[in-house]
């Protein structure tokens, strides 16, 4: 099932919030955040089963009055009937869960730092208490953290009465994907800082209420990925293709710590960027040729228990030059940057003919990456006058660092200038660059380009026009969005 969180300053409002809920199977009411709390007034008129919970300070809520004052507000809804009443495991509420006879209680423990050390005796106690419902949420530091909660739900989950969930952007798989973790149901709502989704992204891009045991399983590894539209574009196109499938982001602390949930999980593709392009490259069985000579991967797929590498960005890179009629022989190509994107563009320009050299603040990896394709390497920044054609392949000016350029406009004296970042569709450098009369390749279309090319390998199939593009400026409007709404 579907719960979703409600919050709101005032009754009135949270009574609007709750009653404007409509894709909620549950409703909690967040009765620590009003500032006129009334368990009648909350639960008046609902039409949707609710949640009442009232979590003081020292739980993570916002309630400021005394415990005895938060315990008679518990005691009213169960008494008032509503359908759940939240309890923290440590409030010493336990007259409470005598009262109802363990009925109508979900009994909570929440650990805002870590994943704790011992998941399966802290269900065991808690379960002991008699409640109808345990829930166990513990901060999640890394994918891997996830794996003990998976595993608990597996033993001690399935029967409807238990919830797990790992807070925070490592642990956004298990509200996804509730189901595998023995959940009763996931929380959606304004907590992003813990990890909830709006109720729009879960139910209509994961497409939650379609996610079966035998949905198959991709992601996006990097860190960070918070701010990625590859979510939105992939499921689209796993949406239009009418197809099993869901695209989760990956947020890895490290790349061992993306192959242990990998495995875990049974992931079955996923995209690979910023950091883990060279290092996941290192650990896959076979890599394609192109991802071989550019010593990195963007793409991942496990076939028969191996992982096989591929690298997509290539063609992507190239791509949006063939639709601008961009004249690539003998064309001047300065590169900034030496990672794994600037591995790819290198090896894409000085397979078309243009002349390459790699610029980056560390000349030795600049000299890396020139090596890889017999380019010069030179010291940051080129020089005016020096190249024909710019490729911005560092994070910077990207989302949310948006004023800032990897060169001043001064310095923009050629004829093309393509940035590979794509949140903002259109960066400070694209911006200065426009004005300097340059003409410009925003970072969208080598991100569809390429994005198309992994569906393809992963599935065999072709995305529909579109969908992916589409998909992914809905995506960035929102981030815009939110972005001046919190300005």
């Amino acid at each position: 099932m579907v719960c979703v969180t409600v919050t709101a300053p005032t009754l009135a409002e949270l009574r609007q919030a709750r009653d404007a809920a409509a894709s909620a199977d549950l409703v909690e009411l967040r009765l620590d955040t009003v500032r006129d709390p009334s368990v009648a007034g909350a639960l008046a008129g609902r039409r949707t089963p609710v949640i009442l919970t009232c979590r003081s300070r020292a739980e993570g809520g916002q309630f400021g009055g005394s415990e005895e004052e938060r315990r008679r507000i518990l005691a009213d809804a169960l008494a008032l009937g509503a359908e759940y009443v939240d309890v923290e495991w440590r409030a010493g509420f336990d007259d409470l869960l005598t009262l109802a006879g363990g009925r109508r209680i979900v009994l909570s423990y929440h650990d805002f730092e870590r994943m704790p050390g011992d998941l399966p005796g802290i269900a065991r106690a808690m379960r002991s208490a008699g409640a109808e419902i345990i829930k166990i949420a513990g901060r999640a530091r890394r994918l891997s953290d996830c794996l003990a909660l998976m595993e608990l739900g597996t033993s001690f989950g399935g029967r409807g009465d238990a919830v797990f969930i790992a807070m925070g952007e490592a642990g956004l798989v298990s509200r996804i994907l509730a189901g595998r973790f023995g959940s009763r149901w996931t929380y959606t709502g304004p907590f992003s800082g813990i990890g909830q989704l709006t109720p729009s992204a879960l139910l209509d891009e994961y497409r939650f209420r379609h996610i079966s045991t035998s949905t198959r399983l991709y992601g996006i590894a990097g860190l960070p990925v918070s701010h990625s539209v590859s979510p939105a574009m992939h499921n689209a196109a796993f949406q239009a293709a009418r197809m099993d499938a869901v695209y989760v982001p990956l947020p890895a602390a490290d790349a061992e710590d993306f192959v242990r949930f990998a495995h875990a999980f049974g992931v079955k593709g996923a995209s690979v960027t910023i950091p883990f392009k060279v290092p996941l490259f290192e650990r896959v069985d076979e890599a394609d040729s192109v991802a071989r000579r550019i010593g990195a991967i963007n793409t991942l797929r496990m076939d028969d228990g191996r992982w096989l590498g591929a690298n997509t960005d290539a063609a992507g890179f190239l791509h949006p030059l063939a639709e601008h009629a961009v004249p690539l022989r003998g064309l001047r190509a300065a590169i900034l940057g030496a990672g794994g994107s600037a591995r790819a563009v290198a090896v894409a320009l000085a397979s078309s003919g243009a002349e390459v050299t790699v610029y980056a603040r560390d000349l030795a990896k600049a000299g890396e990456v020139a090596l890889l394709v017999g380019a010069a390497a030179a010291a940051w920044p080129p020089k005016p006058g020096s190249w024909d054609l710019l490729v911005n392949c560092t994070p910077i000016g990207m989302f949310p660092r948006v004023e800032q350029t990897p060169l001043p406009a001064a310095a923009l004296t050629g004829r093309w200038v393509y940035d590979l970042v794509y949140n903002p569709p259109v960066t400070q450098l694209l911006h200065d660059a426009e004005r300097a009369g340059c003409r410009t390749i925003g970072g969208l279309d080598m991100l569809v380009a390429q994005a198309h090319e992994q569906f393809h390998w992963w599935t065999g199939r072709r995305p529909a026009a579109g969908v992916m593009r589409s998909a992914a400026l809905r995506r960035l409007a929102e981030f815009a969005s939110n972005e001046n709404h919190v300005v």
